[in-house]
């Protein structure tokens, strides 16, 4: 019976079917929520890419020259975790009864680091897409630097019609044409069914005409869901590819073989009946116990798979005896990418005036050479960003290992391409735009911040020092907005030298958090003396004293450019016969993993204070008194005169201090 149903599935492999089918109907009926239908259907896709294609051995889930596999409809997570568990995987069925429990290893949508085979955290619809491009980029370069006996994988991601409806899959596509990235192939599970009903309420597209004029490879495979040596075949066909991406279209019925939920939009997102579930299993031919796992599949799995095992420990056995490269590739994968930083940048002049951007293109020219991990790229303004790779080729498919990467007027797609990077490992990508631009990104930045990606995601032109652009151009909202923002580290240097020892101190770690850099278009002073003394030692904690008074009346406190006006006005409040002490708070979210007894010592919440910043100042009452800053959007005039129109400027710290003390 089961022929009839996944013709061409051996017998090993029809009871994974059955197993996971019956699943992905069971979990989200004890959980009362979840997503059964698309799991279901794309279940013989599933284990004949786990059975018969991927490059992966599960009692080595980590192994470097794994093939990755990325479930960008990430609502099917149930899918994911049925393949881990019947392909002898670290998920045993208890966890597949936890779904969506708290805590779970099997959580509601895909985590990385949480369930094995779960490369990147997906879920919002769209960047799984690009998060493959990402690997399927890493790896090129990577195989490039290294050969291909040390690196030569694929890249697997099943897409749903969402995914292609969301606009990151437009972006990304194209990006992933116009380089080639023949090691990648994404399944389009062309299913008819979203939430809302058919696809055809809102989606008429010809998704085979639009990625040909992409650039992909497409195959058209029709109703073949179930049909495992068509999908194998398919697989293949996409595999011979040596010089574009791959899409496989691939009619499915959402809730097969449940008969009266397939093809119905209920399908999606409710949990089946009892009476729906029984008769489906009735169809299968398994229990109607729920959970009814065959206890003895993953240990048949894990024999049947043991070709793959004998690749994985020949990988192994060939990277120890590959010497130094062998040595160098794990370094960088064991370390996330960091680099060795043997000579540092030439300072800039205390007292000079530098826009930070600028020092970072300083950062680049001095540590890119010294750097095997580092790639660099914009959309569309490397000039303008600072990051230029002196000597680096633009990556293309004429030029597989270019670490300049030009990813157009793409940032969406740029940054989810930046966390796929940086999740495949051995990489540190950095990706730039200006400032207001990340409201493009940012469902990115937020899924590299929750999924632990050390990408570093470059902001320039800061605040309404943009000038004449006008307020389109110019960030008001968006510092508070991404410091708002579990685990990202929002750093805002406070000069050019500053801006030069974080960035090295960032591509020296090992596994860094998810950072946004957030520099300035207008020249800012370089700190001088005991001001620069206490940058060198105080920046990388996230906030320090850069001036302290024993008989200080009142604290100052700037980030960025707006450290300087705090400078200055201490200076002219001191003539005044006002002592005050002044601090820096270059990143907030690296502040609050220092001690309580430290923060404490820098804020001395004993003396009032004040803040200056060029941006919102919602969030502020939780380091000061009181916030200068700005609450509205800017305006069209060159820069200069903004700061002084909307008194962002030493004169307004002057005159609070002064009110505020009644002198």
């Amino acid at each position: 019976m089961i022929d009839d149903l996944y013709p061409g599935a051996n017998e090993l492999e029809g009871r994974a079917i059955r197993d996971i089918v019956a699943l992905a109907m069971d979990a989200p009926a004890a959980a009362k929520s979840g997503h059964s239908g698309t799991a279901m259907a794309l279940a013989p896709l599933g284990v004949t890419l786990f059975s018969r294609l991927l490059r992966h051995d599960p009692t080595a889930p980590e192994w470097p020259d794994r093939d990755r596999f990325i479930l960008s409809c990430g609502h099917a997570s149930i899918l994911q975790y049925g393949l881990a568990h019947v392909f002898g995987y670290d998920l045993s069925a208890q966890d597949l009864r936890a779904f969506r429990q708290p805590h779970s290893r099997t959580p509601g949508h895909p985590e990385n680091g949480v369930a094995p085979t779960v490369e990147v955290t997906t879920g919002p619809l769209g960047q799984g897409i690009a998060n493959g491009v990402g690997m399927a980029l890493a790896e090129r370069i990577l195989r490039h630097d290294h050969g291909e006996d040390l690196v030569s994988h694929r890249t697997w991601v099943l897409a749903g019609d969402g995914c292609l409806e969301e606009g990151i899959s437009h972006e990304a596509a194209s990006l992933a044409g116009a380089w080639g990235l023949d090691r990648l192939t994404v399944f389009y599970d062309d299913n008819h069914i979203t939430i809302d009903g058919r696809t055809e309420l809102a989606l008429r597209d010809d998704a085979a005409m639009r990625f040909r004029a992409y650039g992909w490879h497409v195959i058209e495979l029709g109703e073949a869901a179930n049909q495992l040596d068509v999908l194998e075949a398919a697989a293949r066909e996409a595999m011979s590819e040596t010089d574009r991406p791959t899409l496989v279209i691939l009619r499915s019925h959402i809730g097969f073989p449940a008969a009266d939920m397939m093809d119905r939009r209920e399908a999606h997102g409710s949990p089946f009946s009892a009476a729906s579930i029984s008769a489906a299993k009735t169809i299968l031919g398994v229990s109607d116990e729920p959970f009814s796992l065959d206890p003895a599949l993953p240990s048949e799995m894990l024999s049947h798979l043991e070709p793959r095992r004998r690749t994985r420990m020949a990988w192994y056995e060939h990277e120890a005896n590959a010497g130094d490269e062998g040595r160098r590739l794990r370094e960088q994968l064991e370390s996330g990418g960091a680099t060795t930083l043997s000579v540092l940048p030439t300072p800039f002049e205390g007292g000079s005036h530098v826009a930070t951007r600028k020092a970072l293109q300083r950062a680049m020219d001095t540590f890119f050479p010294q750097s095997r991990t580092m790639t660099a790229g914009s959309a569309d303004l490397t000039d303008n960003t600072g990051v230029v790779l002196p000597g680096a080729t633009p990556q293309d498919r004429e030029t597989p290992g270019g670490r300049q990467i030009y990813y157009g007027i793409r940032e969406f797609a740029m940054g989810a391409i930046l966390v796929g990077q940086a999740l495949h490992g051995g990489l540190r990508p950095i990706g730039s735009t200006f400032f207001v631009f990340s409201d493009y990104m940012r469902p990115a930045i937020r899924l590299a911040s929750l999924s632990h990606a050390s990408a570093l995601f470059v902001f320039t032109h800061d605040s309404v020092g943009v000038g004449e652009d006008g307020p389109t151009h110019q960030p008001v909202e968006q510092l508070m907005s991404l410091r708002a923002m579990p685990r990202l580290h929002v750093v805002r240097p406070s000069d050019a030298n500053e801006t030069l020892d974080l960035v090295g101190r960032y591509l020296a770690k090992a596994h860094p958090p998810a950072t946004a850099l957030v520099l300035s278009r207008q020249d800012v002073a370089v700190l001088e003396g005991a001001d620069a003394i206490a940058s060198a030692q105080g920046a990388q904690h996230g906030g320090y004293v850069v001036r302290e008074h024993a008989d200080a009346r009142f604290t100052l406190v700037g980030t960025g450019s707006e450290l300087s006006q705090c400078l200055r006005a201490s200076d002219e409040l001191a003539e005044r016969g006002v002592a005050t002490r002044v601090v820096a708070l270059p990143c907030w979210e690296c502040f609050e993993e220092q001690s309580a007894t430290y923060r404490a010592s820098v804020l001395r919440r004993d003396l009032p204070s004040v803040s200056l910043e060029a941006g919102a100042t919602l969030g502020w009452s939780r380091y000061v008194d009181h916030a200068i800053g700005l609450d509205s959007f800017g305006l069209s005039a060159p820069g200069p005169y903004l700061f002084e129109h909307f008194g962002l400027n030493a004169d307004s710290l002057i005159h609070h201090v002064t009110e505020t003390l009644s002198l």
